[in-house]
């Protein structure tokens, strides 16, 4: 906690000091009240945290922020400072997506919410406040995998709802199915018809993105059998957003098994008030880039370096 209050401190010093921000819109902006916008400034002052200028090692993450905002056409990005270990990004991710996702609750109107899956994601379910929403349906994007793993979008969506008192609603399908035909077939059943339909009523959709390394989930315990990395690596994918492969632009890779994925097509991505993707790591730095090219989502929730390394791709310095 003592963690989330210094950087809200942070951003809501810097807002007003560097850009000259009122203490209204900082508190629209961060989705809190201009009281407490107030306090936090006072706080700030009183710490030394504010002199000549915002002396804090969120400083160069605030000021990536907008960078990233004014250079994508993101409504809002949130980055965190790289921890030492890596191992430990998911973490610090999952605490920034989860305090993100507690004030957007708390702040809209929000009746419908698709979620994937990962490490990132799981860790944000296990930092979200309690809260009772009985009117908020927690909606499974895509298919999971068939057998136990708290990492499944089964198993995320049904903790999502139950830290938060909400409906849930599952697609309950493979991530992938046998070839396309299959998955047409599959998805020709009314029942299937209505989950998609839900899902493109969502409001909010939380993700996360894989790169082609063994260090994906996706690679490791989810990609067909008779799918081989390097033929996707062959068909120009850098990496995945919800089991579909992209490549750097960020447009789905010709390969038989994007025909295959049992998801929300990601095209409706676009469409969504509040599409948020949480990752990171200097291995995704390829395939963030493309997801922010492609525009398919308009909040990242990114580390420093990781989210440094995507722009430079897009600049092509990277």
């Amino acid at each position: 906690m003592a963690d989330e209050d210094e950087q809200l401190r942070v951003r809501v010093a810097w807002l007003y000091f560097m850009e000259g921000l009122t203490q209204a819109d900082i508190a629209g902006r961060l989705g809190i009240t201009r009281l407490r916008a107030n306090r936090l400034l006072g706080e700030a002052r009183a710490s030394g945290l504010v002199n000549i200028q915002v002396n804090a090692r969120l400083a160069s993450c605030v000021a990536l922020e907008r960078e990233l905002v004014a250079a994508t056409g993101l409504k809002d990005a949130v980055i965190v400072p790289t921890p030492d270990d890596a191992e430990q990004i998911p973490v610090v991710l999952g605490r920034a997506a989860a305090d993100y996702l507690s004030r957007h609750l708390g702040e809209a109107r929000v009746r419908g919410l698709g979620i994937g899956w990962g490490a990132t994601l799981r860790e944000t379910v296990r930092h979200m406040a309690g809260a009772s929403l009985p009117q908020l349906s927690i909606n499974s994007m895509m298919g999971g995998l068939t057998y136990g793993s708290e990492l499944n979008t089964f198993e995320i969506a049904s903790e999502f709802a139950r830290r938060v008192n909400a409906q849930c609603h599952y697609l309950a399908a493979p991530i992938y199915a046998g070839s396309p035909k299959s998955r047409d077939t599959i998805l020709a059943q009314d029942v299937f018809r209505d989950a998609f339909e839900r899902l493109a009523a969502n409001d909010v959709a939380l993700m996360s993105v894989g790169d082609l390394s063994r260090r994906s989930l996706l690679i490791r315990y989810g990609l067909p059998a008779d799918v081989t990395v390097e033929s996707l690596r062959a068909a120009g994918a850098v990496g995945d957003i919800m089991g579909t492969f992209l490549d750097q632009r960020g447009e789905p890779v010709k390969h038989a098994v994007n025909r295959r994925v049992i998801a929300l097509p990601i095209e409706r991505l676009r469409k969504v008030d509040t599409a948020i993707v949480a990752s990171g790591g200097l291995n995704k730095a390829a395939i963030l880039a493309g997801v922010l090219r492609a525009r398919l989502c308009n909040v990242l929730v990114s580390d420093e370096s990781s989210a440094r390394a995507a722009l430079g791709v897009l600049r092509g310095t990277g």
